[in-house]
């Protein structure tokens, strides 16, 4: 098997080479590539490809023929995509499309295993319930659309013989995270109170809101587990990554608050919460359970407190640099 992980270098890149490696032992060649390629401490080289490069993936797709590739290239927050949604648009919907269409020219026999998001389900969540690879997909923002977009472009080419399974994980969260996310963004808030780098207090924005969060090492898995299984499975398939269980914002801060070494007050930011932020986004894997035999295994406060000792590092890496006109007395 010759895989291909694009976008690498990103946040669930290695932990996806790492179970892949796991799963399929001396079985695997794992390629990495990424927007800048370069070395990296755990996937060792990572080759430059630009996805969103129609004429480069061609070229690339005939070189490596890779069996499957799986796309994690991408603009992975809301924020981001919606600061700047050309770009957005571009990685996020034309990136995967000459991924597939050079694949089903190219490579036809190729897997392509494509990471969309929970998010394309938008205000269907506004029910409560969970939500399964039936529901209706109605996208809120920038990065929900350009994600639902591609999905139904993917399904269109499946029907011409594309060999594909997209993915809808749901929020994940880990080491090496950065700190556009809600784990990460309080715990290096802690991290930095912990380490005299600013005043003993905590920024928030909304924490009523409830979500599905897992560990990106529980994705990761579920990703091997579709290798492993994808000639079994039908082309088009659409799998929820979920976990099923609501929690909210709320209790992720208090497991890090209750982990810290020092006390913090907590201030609201208004800058932090979304005018569009919807009380339950949960998602049903039932189908991924029976398909794969999948299920989350890291516990809630262990991954919390792996994000927060990785959050102590990489301060303490920016503390052993920083000026000392930077450290709060």
């Amino acid at each position: 098997m010759r895989v291909v992980i694009t976008g690498a270098q990103g946040f669930v890149g290695p932990h996806a080479a790492d179970a892949l490696a796991f799963a399929l032992k001396g079985s695997v060649e794992i390629i990495t590539t990424s927007m800048a390629g370069g070395e990296h401490p755990r996937l060792g080289r990572v080759l430059p490809l630009d996805v969103t490069d129609e004429a480069a993936i061609v070229k690339f797709i005939l070189d490596v023929r890779p069996t499957h590739v799986l796309n994690l290239a991408g603009i992975s927050s809301v924020a981001a995509a919606s600061a700047g949604p050309d770009l957005a648009w571009r990685v996020n919907f034309n990136g995967p499309l000459h991924l597939a269409r050079a694949i089903l020219r190219e490579c036809p026999e190729c897997w392509l295993l494509n990471v969309g998001s929970g998010l394309v389900y938008g205000e269907s969540a506004k029910t409560g319930r969970p939500l399964d690879e039936n529901t209706l997909l109605d996208p809120m923002d920038e990065y929900a659309a350009s994600k639902a977009a591609v999905d139904m472009a993917l399904g269109a080419l499946v029907r011409r013989g594309l060999r594909c399974i997209r993915l809808r994980p749901f929020n994940h969260m880990g080491a090496g995270q950065s700190e556009d996310f809600v784990a990460t963004s309080f715990a290096m808030q802690i991290a930095r109170v912990e380490a005299g780098l600013s005043a003993a207090v905590i920024r928030i924005g909304n924490l009523e809101a409830e979500r599905d969060f897992l560990d990106v090492r529980d994705v990761a898995n579920a990703y091997a587990k579709i290798f492993l299984a994808s000639e079994r499975l039908p082309s088009g398939l659409i799998l929820n990554i979920a976990s099923g269980i609501p929690r909210r914002i709320s209790e992720i801060l208090d497991v890090l608050r209750s982990l810290s070494r020092v006390t913090m007050t907590v201030e609201q930011d208004h800058g932090r919460m979304r005018p569009s932020d919807l009380p339950t986004i949960i998602g049903d894997a039932s189908k991924a359970r029976e398909l794969l035999g999948w299920a989350p295994r890291y516990d809630f406060k262990h991954t919390l407190n792996d994000i927060l000792d990785d959050c102590r590092r990489r301060t303490h890496a920016y503390q052993d640099t920083a000026p000392d006109d930077q450290r709060v007395r």
